[in-house]
């Protein structure tokens, strides 16, 4: 999985063709993975821009199977490269150069179209790692410079000082597993840092390294340089070079050298601890400053690449800590209390993050050697999924794959969805999986074309439609700004994106039409993938209201229906509804009502989270897949938990109260432990053993994690719901339990795809518009014209620790401004 994710940038050195053409005279039965092709149907499918590998074979040669098992092998993190693989069957009669010539047969060619830049002999492609790290070398070779001298590393840092650091690496051989692994990192970072590849032990014995029989790996730190005398400090690499290894290295290298914090240590939360380093944290006075600084500072230098280290400023500090201690170490690992330490000697740090590390790695060793390895467990759930699922034939012919040479023409000349995604992503490939399953489902009775495009293959394309990340899905319609779809990745949402693509809002011609239009008459074929339509009301002479309502009717495309009716008979309806212009009439179709609500003086971003807002149910069940959107609200949850259909009477009950507006402090909602499982596990944290059921609880996420639990011996009726809520308002019931402030990150930072790739064009700001976003930063003419507005990208519902909750005024401190800060439900 991490190996894929380094795959990302320097897409541009396959902005045209490679063709990789193995030579051989062998035969062998086919293999599964390879296409078998003949000379003629294979030159005719290569396409500029397509990379292309083809192993060449006449019929009648005697097998080499060990050569095709490993070129087999290869298949796979070819294609993760954006090259695909073929073997292509050549008969007697070919006489042409890759077929006849018996002297071209043992050999190995890498083309760029129909371009020949390298041939290898076919024993230097001894195995998968030498076949990688061949094709990428010869690939990167303006990314990777190869010496021989010390002078050459000279000039390159002399070169380089002021500009970008340096990457230097020694390998014992050309088509190792660890020149592999430089390589692959080189894909990621090679325009970021001057990547410099040796295999001459004297060079890295003239830079001092003692033990020179395993591959070396340095980071040099050029750019801060600016004196051409000055030698740039040196960071070597102790870990294995692996490419996870190499990218946690590099990570830790683009991380500050020291971040001065004056908080309680147990909280501080680095990239190194994301990356299973520890934390050291040199206690500072504000007497002594200046000079601790300076030690922090050369302990940092000294632990680069093995832990993260802070000055803790003591005077700041609201947390209590040992006056003795000067030192504090926290390890990686989740759960385990800080260390208080006493250490006046800067060597003394050093040798007990290094004695750590040691420790770890043995631990790590014996249970590897334990367990051994299992290559069909990923640590990452989602890879795990595409990775069990791998198998799985796709009906890939329901979509259209796009190229550069064709994306323009598609687009602009019919209605199409877009798949942007990179083959060797997971999430790419399980929002793949859906998007076929939408496909299957409009089988013969969409007009929406569905296509895709592989952003490994075609960046180009990707980086003009401004596809910073994968995978996006974007909806192209009737010459309109593509609409990013920002829903969850399954079928059912993404199915209710697609169907949703009427041009909105819907221009209302007659007070008939826009009762038909309330009633779900007027778009009855789509009307049940959405719950609500919404209705603009304006007067002809309300130009600068309509604008606005306009432009939120374009953002919601996807997402709802919105219509506006403005001519001179609107008062009709206005009077009718009971609301003054300009005014939204939503129709709640499920429910068989319709709510009205003023506009005067409304912008549309209000509008679009008016209607967002609207759009959620009164009372829903919550599920796995809704949970984030409720969360988003910032109230209290009040959850009914039921072991299967909720009782009628308990759902009046909430809804009684709910119209009468006692739950407006709060998110009612209910459980059921048979559809959402977890559920169980819910119970089970908030109570030590499962309640009886049903059971009604609030949980307070946003501002100090309280669970409050509903009498069990009380009927769930209007009156005992109300006087217990009251209770809770006056600060008169105990909570049964307290969530902890803990924060939900990924195992490792985000990447940023847009960095990772060799373009002169800096990133545009984002903003956040609810769940359906409109690009406003794509040119109507597709064809050359790169996107120059701000892109509007998803919004994540990050978690962050919570502020202490005084529960004498919850329901006021539900009423604040939204914050990015949920705790675990």
């Amino acid at each position: 999985m991490q190996l894929q994710l380094m795959m990302s940038s320097s897409f541009s050195v396959f902005r045209v063709g490679i063709s990789f053409v193995m030579m051989c005279i062998f035969y062998m039965l086919a293999v599964d993975s390879l296409p078998e092709l003949s000379p003629q149907k294979f030159f005719s499918t290569l396409q500029p821009g397509k990379a292309t590998l083809a192993y060449f074979c006449q019929a009648d040669s005697p097998s080499t199977s060990v050569f095709l098992e490993e070129l087999n092998e290869a298949v796979k993190p070819l294609q993760d490269y954006g090259i695909s693989v073929a073997k292509v069957n050549c008969v007697a009669e070919e006489t042409s150069r890759y077929c006849g010539r018996e002297e071209d047969l043992m050999k190995v060619y890498l083309f760029r179209g129909s371009i020949l830049l390298r041939e290898f002999p076919t024993d230097t492609l001894f195995d998968v790692n030498a076949i990688m790290a061949h094709v990428l070398f010869a690939l990167l070779f303006n990314e990777v410079k190869y010496i021989t001298t010390l002078g050459d590393l000279q000039n390159i840092e002399n070169a380089r000082k002021g500009r970008t650091n340096i990457v230097f690496s020694y390998v014992r051989a050309i088509g190792t597993p660890e020149h592999r692994a430089v390589m692959e990192a080189a894909f990621v970072y090679g325009t970021t840092y001057q990547f410099v590849l040796t295999t001459e032990i004297s060079l890295l014995e003239s830079i001092g390294t003692e033990d020179i029989e395993y591959a070396h790996l340095y980071f040099f730190h050029c750019k801060p340089v600016l004196d051409l005398t000055q030698q740039c400090k040196r960071t070597l690499m102790e870990q294995s070079l692996t490419t996870l290894n190499i990218h946690q290295f590099i990570k830790t290298m683009e991380a500050p050298l020291l971040t001065e914090v004056a908080e309680d240590p147990q909280q501080v939360s680095t990239v190194h601890l994301q990356l299973g380093l520890p934390l050291v944290f040199i206690v500072s006075r504000q007497a002594t400053y200046e000079a601790d600084r300076k030690t922090a500072e050369w302990v940092a230098w000294r632990l680069l690449g093995k832990a993260g280290v802070l000055l803790l400023l003591r005077d700041s500090l609201e947390v209590d800590i040992p006056q003795d201690a000067n030192v504090i170490f926290k390890r990686a690992e989740e759960g385990v209390p800080v260390e208080f330490l006493v250490l006046n000697d800067v060597e003394l740090i050093v040798s007990r993050v290094e004695s750590n590390m040691y420790v770890a790695q043995t631990q790590e060793d014996e249970v590897g050697d334990m367990e051994g390895p299992n290559m069909g467990i990923q640590d990452d759930e989602v890879a795990e999924t595409v990775y069990r699922d791998r198998k799985r034939q796709l009906p890939l012919e329901l979509t259209v794959e796009l190229t550069e040479e064709t994306f323009n023409a598609t687009v602009t000349s019919s209605d199409s969805i877009v798949l942007f995604y990179a083959a060797w992503q997971a999430v790419s490939m399980a929002l793949l999986q859906s998007y076929i399953d939408v496909a299957v489902k409009l089988k013969g009775t969409s007009s929406m074309l569905l296509t895709r495009v592989n952003c490994a293959d075609w960046s180009h394309v990707c980086t003009e439609q401004n596809v910073t990340e994968f995978p996006v899905v974007k909806m192209y319609k009737g010459g309109e700004n593509p609409v990013s779809y920002a829903g969850m990745l399954g079928t059912e949402d993404l199915l209710k994106f697609i169907q949703l693509r009427i041009s909105c809002p819907v221009n209302i011609t007659s007070v008939q039409e826009a009762e038909e239009y309330l009633s779900g008459e007027l778009f009855k074929d789509v009307i049940s993938y959405s719950t609500l339509s919404v209705l603009g009301l304006f007067s002809p002479t309300m130009k600068t209201a309509k604008e606005e309502f306009i432009e939120a009717g374009n953002y919601l495309k996807g997402c709802v229906i919105t219509g506006i009716y403005s001519g001179e008979d609107v008062s009709i309806l206005s009077n009718k509804y009971a609301v003054t212009l300009p005014a939204l009439l939503l129709a709640r179709h499920k429910e068989g009502r319709i709510e009205s609500i003023p506009l005067a003086n409304t912008h549309g971003q209000n509008i679009v989270q008016i209607v967002t807002n609207a759009s959620l149910e009164t009372f829903p069940e919550i599920t796995v897949e809704n949970l984030p959107t409720y969360l988003r609200l910032q109230k209290p949850l009040l959850i009914l938990f039921s072991d299967g259909s909720i009782d009628p009477q308990h759902k009046k009950v909430i809804f009684m109260l709910v119209k009468e507006k006692h739950l407006d402090s709060l998110t009612p909602c209910w459980l059921n432990l048979n559809n959402t499982p977890v559920g169980r596990g819910v119970l089970q944290a908030y109570f030590h053993v499962l309640p009886p059921l049903p059971l009604l609880v609030v949980v307070n996420l946003h501002s100090g994690g309280q669970v409050f639990a509903f009498p069990s011996d009380q009927a769930i009726t209007e009156e005992n719901l109300l006087l217990w809520l009251k209770k809770l308002e006056a600060g008169q019931e105990s909570h049964i339990t307290i969530l902890p402030a803990q924060e939900w990150k990924p195992p490792l930072p985000a990447y940023d795809f847009l960095s990772m790739i060799d373009a002169a064009a800096s990133q545009h700001p984002t903003r956040k518009v609810s769940e359906c976003i409109k690009e406003t930063d794509v040119q109507e003419n597709y064809k050359e014209q790169p996107e120059d507005q701000s892109a509007i990208r998803k919004e994540s519902t990050g978690i962050l620790r919570m502020k202490h909750w005084d529960r004498s005024n919850w329901f006021e401190e539900a009423k604040k401004p939204f914050r990015h800060d949920n705790k675990e439900l």
